[in-house]
Formats: C-alpha cells, structure tokens, sequence
C-alpha cells in the first residue's frame, strides 16, 4: 500500500468514527457538560462560597445569649463597630445542625458583678467543631477575654510585626483556583472514554469490527484513524475547556477572587499546549485496555483502573509538602496538572518541563497505536 493509500484509508476510518462518535446524544452531552460548563460553574461555585465569607465580614454580627447580665460589654463590642444580635434559643442545635453561621458568645449571669469586683467573669464562646463557618468566626473573638477587661490588645504584642508575602497575587489565587486543573483533565479523561470503548470494544460487541478488518487497509491505517477521532474528541474537550474560563469570570460574585484570578488568553494556550499531547496519550491507553475486552461493559470495568489512576495522581500535591519534584514531570496526569498550576501562579515554564512530559505522552500513545494494530492483527488471523 501507498504512502498515499494508506494516508486516505486512515483518513476514511477517522471521519467515519468521528460522524458516529458526534452522532451519539451521550458523547455530545459529555462533551457539552464536561469542557463547556463544569469548568464555569466550578469557578462560579467558589466565587459565591468567597461571597458569601466576604458578606459575613462586612456584617460583622455579634451573637449572644444573656445580653441583659451583660450592657457594658454590649456597649463595648457596639463601639467596635460590631452589630449585636441576640442568638436562638435552640442555638445548639442550630450549630449542630450548621445551621447557624457564626459562634454565640453567652454571657453568664453575675457578669457585671465581677467585673466591678476585679474578677475574671468566664464568658463562652459556642462553636462547633464540625460547623467550618462556625469555628472560623470563633478565632475573630480570641481576644475579646483581654478587651473586655479594658486592655488594649497592644499588650499582648511588645513587638511590632510587619508580614510581607512574597507570594504573588496569582500564586496566592491558587489556593483557591488551584482545583480547576484537576476539573480540566478529568473532563478530558471522560470525554475520550466513551469513544475510547465504543470504536474497539463496542464494535466488537456488535459485530462490525471483524468485517472492518476483512477491509484492504492495513491495520496501522484503521487503528490510526479510530485513535484519532477518539484523540480529536479529547483534544476538543480540552479546547472548550480551557477557553470556557475566560467568559465564565463575567460570572463571578466576589472581587476579591476577580483581582486575584489573571486568566486569559495566554493561560487558556498554555493550558491548551499542555493538555493536547495528555489527550492523545489517554486515548491511546484507553484504546489498548478496550481492545482486549469483548464487551462494552467488560471493557468499562476494565478502565476504571485508568479512570482512578488518573483521577487519584493529581491529589498527590496534596500530600506533598515539599513542593514540586523533579519526578513528577514523568507521571501522566501528574505533570499536566503541576504544569498548569504554574501556569495559575503566573510562572514561566522552561523547556525541560514541557519537553519531558510531552516525550512522556509521546512515548505512551505510540506503544497503545502499536498495541491497538498487534490486538487487530492477531484478531485478524483468527
């Protein structure tokens, strides 16, 4: 066969399973949801979270039970600005519950007393642990036990301290933006599985992959064309992914997280170089482990072993408390997504950590193309 034949037998083979791949409503809802809204409504849902932290610093509410053992420290935390609020009956409950947001602050009864006396009135500040809005307010108050005594809390510091971060405001971001990585390669990962198990063990199930071997194209050329509508629809949800965070930060509620978050048209290409060979690579892995299989739910159990492999590396930054290694960049999943959290951090990337990972994929998706041809032929010979 022709250099030529053989680069339109491919060819045939590639538009035909990409027809059939856009034709399937699932793919296209995937597709839809996965790269074009999961990206926006993951960032929209923590601007709102941030809001609404942001909404409840600016209230400055003050719950408290007993108010009436206490006007003299309800007249103090009034001219700090603070708005004075009595709390629930059933405030436990409520906190439990996390129904209620801030801590409660009960005054014991005697209070006035022993502040005339000299004494150190015990007040509470209710929380609960388990409540994250609630225990987060309660540090706001840690030093309410000095002020109410009259102390300034200037006391407490006979140093001065001035913090400087050396954080820039895009790496400080991305404690907050720091997921959206993990969002992106994920929508990439499902987006390619579906087609990746219906052009191998799907056609097997239904009887049509055998005629297609029967076909004059080599087998190189059949497998190259179903890798690459398979790779394409990848590399699509990769494109719409990484371009749907630029109108998605229109959406934005707080303007804390739009001044921190700098993303545009230069992150969504570098993220876009980043994913493109990931989104090959995938889909070469995911073809392999298909082609063995004889059914389409066989084949599905089969790569969920990919599926949580890929899923699972990325949370290794987590657990790292030693910044970035040398080692990750040669770990699919795990090197795109460091890479592109340098990206949200404004950092500049040299030529080894994209040529190492790109190798990497490369590597990957030429041993699955050949994997995929060797199963096809052997099945071919049967």
């Amino acid at each position: 066969m022709t250099r030529a034949s053989f680069t339109g037998a491919a060819l045939t083979v590639y538009l035909k399973e990409l027809r059939d791949a856009l034709r399937d409503r699932r793919t296209l809802l995937v597709v839809l949801f996965s790269s074009v809204l999961l990206g926006p409504l993951v960032l929209v849902a923590i601007s709102g979270f941030i809001a609404n932290l942001e909404a409840r610093a600016e209230r400055r509410e003050v719950l408290v039970i007993g108010l009436e053992h206490g006007p003299s420290l309800r007249n103090f935390l009034e001219r700090q600005t603070q708005t004075v609020k009595a709390a629930p009956a059933d405030y436990e409950a409520q906190l439990r519950a996390s129904k209620l947001q801030d801590p409660v602050i009960v005054i014991p009864p005697g209070f006035e007393d022993a502040l005339r006396n000299g004494d150190a009135p015990v007040v509470e500040v209710v929380s609960d642990s388990t409540n994250r809005q609630a225990e987060s307010g309660s540090h706001e108050r840690a030093t309410l036990n000095i002020v109410w005594r009259g102390l300034s809390t200037d006391l407490l510091e006979p140093l001065r301290v001035e913090e400087r971060d050396l954080a820039s405001v895009q790496t400080r971001s991305t404690q907050i933006t720091g997921m959206l990585p993990f969002f992106v390669i994920v929508a990439v990962l499902y987006g390619a599985l579906n087609a990746g198990l219906d052009t191998t063990a799907g056609e097997r199930e239904r009887g049509s992959l055998e005629p297609l071997l029967m076909t004059p194209p080599q087998r190189q050329a059949i497998v190259l064309g179903k890798w690459g509508a398979v790779a394409s629809l990848g590399m699509l949800i990769a494109l719409l992914g990484c371009f749907s965070f630029l109108p998605a930060q229109w959406l934005l509620r707080s303007d804390t997280l739009q001044a921190m978050f700098q993303y545009g048209v230069r992150e969504a290409l570098l993220f876009l170089a980043v994913l493109l060979p990931f989104a090959a690579a995938i889909s070469a892995v995911l073809m392999a482990v298909a082609i063995r299989c004889r059914s389409f739910k066989e084949a599905q159990a089969n790569t969920a072993v990919v599926v949580l492999a890929v899923t699972m590396l990325p949370i290794v930054t987590l657990f790292n408390q030693s910044g970035e290694s040398p080692w990750q960049l040669w770990v699919p999943a795990l090197a795109q997504h460091t890479l592109m959290t340098r990206v949200l951090r404004g950092e500049a990337l040299g030529p080894e950590q994209v040529l190492v990972p790109l190798a990497v994929c490369a590597a990957i998706t030429a041993l699955g193309i050949w994997f995929v041809s060797r199963a096809l032929t052997r099945a071919a010979i049967r």
